[in-house]
């Protein structure tokens, strides 16, 4: 319901219900918007055997990287390896699973997931190893591949703004995944950085709304830089 209160004050609150073996869809892209606090949550419960969907699998020590520290993540479909030694270390040793899935590709996954559309064709990965095994079409005379829609158990997102009836906005580059992520779980937890009443956000600036939202909660972050680069003066 629009009007439903769906702030929760715990992170317990927040991740109750995931078991092992889920899929966790979760928003960000490199260190930008992810929902750090909901990761640690993940970590604290210990559930195994999850896969998990996302951009990239954060870094060494932070973010989604936190997972593989204690092989919860049995499945990890990303677009990117990223600064990550442990991910690069477990997908070659054969203990993790990653399926590398073309960024646009990952971003319509979760799209079409949320907006009920099983699966789409697209010419992202046709001729190479992607797109072994799938069907093709043609269309006006050139060759797509059929892509399966992605939906998780769990999305985990990251926000700037919300109101207590899970009304979402998001800041700047943080947006990335963030939005398409919220639409495609079963349970959406967002954890942002301000409350605000309902009324306040402008209803032409809400990016996610609060239909697609069970949970919200406030947090604080450390929004680490992965990689800081500056130029002399």
């Amino acid at each position: 319901m629009a009007g439903f209160n769906k702030v929760v004050t715990s992170y317990a609150d927040a991740m109750a219900g995931l078991k092992d073996g889920m899929t966790v869809i979760a928003g960000g892209f490199g260190l930008c918007g992810i929902p750090e606090n909901l990761i640690q949550e993940v970590k604290r419960l210990a559930v195994t055997d999850l896969t998990v969907v996302s951009n990239n699998c954060g870094v060494d020590g932070f973010g989604l990287g936190v997972l593989l520290e204690d092989r919860q993540i049995k499945t990890m479909i990303a677009s990117y390896v990223g600064e990550n030694a442990l991910f690069e270390q477990q997908m070659l040793s054969g203990e993790l699973e990653v399926i590398l899935t073309p960024q646009g590709t990952l971003a319509e996954k979760m799209r079409a997931g949320g907006a009920g559309i099983p699966a789409f064709f697209t010419a992202t990965g046709y001729g190479t190893p992607i797109g072994e095994g799938k069907e093709v079409r043609e269309f006006d005379g050139r060759p797509y591949i059929l892509e399966e829609a992605i939906k998780g158990d769990f999305a985990i997102v990251k926000a700037w703004k919300a109101d207590r009836y899970g009304n979402v906005v998001y800041r700047h580059t943080a947006r990335n995944f963030n939005p398409l992520a919220a639409t495609a779980g079963k349970i959406t937890v967002v954890e942002v950085e301000e409350l605000v009443e309902p009324g306040e956000l402008d209803p032409a600036d809400v990016h996610t709304p609060g239909i697609y939202v069970d949970r919200v909660i406030l947090g604080k972050f450390e929004k680490r830089i992965e990689k800081r680069t500056v130029r002399t003066r």
